[in-house]
C-alpha cells in the first residue's frame, strides 16, 4: 500500500526527465516533492495516530470512541497543513534556494508556489485517512484505490497536461494533486459508508482468533 503510492513519485520524477529542459525539470520536481515529503512526514505521524486510536476501540468494542478520534485526529491534522500550507505561499523562493543556486531553477520552484501549496496540505491530511484503514485492518483496499487513483487517474492526467497540453512540470504535479484528491475522496467515502458496528464484530472475532 505504501510502495504504491511511493512509485507513484517515483514515475513522475521519471517522466519529468523527458521534458524539453530535463535539468531544470527534474530539480524543480525533485525539489517541491522534497518540500511536499517534509509535511508528509507529519501526516505519517498522523496516520500512525489514527491507526493506532482505531484499533485500539474496535478492540474495545468502542465504535463511538474510534469515531470521535478519527475526528480528532483528522481536525489536528487539518489544522497543522493549513498552517504548513501558509508557510510554505511565504517562503516558496527562499526554500527552493536550500536545494539550488541556479536562478532558473529558484524561478521554476516558485511558479509552482500554489500547486506545492496545495500539495503540501493533502500530504498532511490525506494519510490520516489511510491510518483509519490501516487501523480497520482494510490496507488490501487502499491498496487497490491506490492503484486506481495513482496509476490511472495521476499519471495519466499528469502525462497528458506534461507533453500534450506543453505544461511541462506545472502539467505533472497538477496530474499528481489529481491523484492525490482523488484517493483523499475515495478515502472519505468509505469511511462515510463504513458500518462501525461491524468493524466492531470483525476486531472482536480476530482478538478471538
Amino acid at each position: 500500500m505504501i510502495c504504491l503510492e511511493l512509485w507513484y513519485n517515483s514515475v513522475l520524477v521519471l517522466l519529468a526527465g523527458y521534458m524539453k529542459n530535463a535539468t531544470v525539470a527534474i530539480s524543480t520536481f525533485s525539489i517541491c516533492l522534497n518540500i511536499a515529503t517534509w509535511a508528509l512526514m507529519f501526516g505519517l505521524g498522523f496516520l500512525v495516530c489514527a491507526s493506532i486510536r482505531v484499533s485500539n476501540e474496535l478492540g474495545r468494542g468502542n465504535k463511538n470512541a474510534a469515531k470521535f478520534a478519527i475526528k480528532v485526529i483528522f481536525a489536528t491534522a487539518t489544522s497543522f497543513g493549513v498552517i504548513f500550507a501558509i508557510l510554505c505561499l511565504i517562503f516558496s523562493y527562499q526554500m527552493a534556494s536550500l536545494f539550488s543556486e541556479n536562478e532558473e531553477v529558484d524561478k521554476s520552484v516558485s511558479e509552482l508556489s500554489i500547486l506545492l501549496v496545495i500539495s503540501v496540505f493533502l500530504n498532511t491530511v490525506q494519510p490520516v485517512l489511510t491510518g483509519v484503514a490501516i487501523g480497520a485492518g482494510r490496507q488490501s483496499i487502499v491498496a487497490f484505490v491506490n492503484i486506481g487513483c495513482y496509476y490511472l487517474v495521476g499519471v495519466p492526467i499528469g502525462a497528458l497536461l506534461g507533453y500534450v497540453a506543453d505544461l511541462q512540470v506545472k502539467g505533472l504535479w497538477i496530474g499528481l494533486i489529481c491523484g492525490v484528491i482523488s484517493q483523499l475522496l475515495s478515502l472519505i467515502y468509505i469511511t462515510w459508508k463504513t458500518d462501525w458496528d461491524e468493524q466492531v464484530t470483525i476486531a472482536s472475532e480476530r482478538l478471538n482468533k
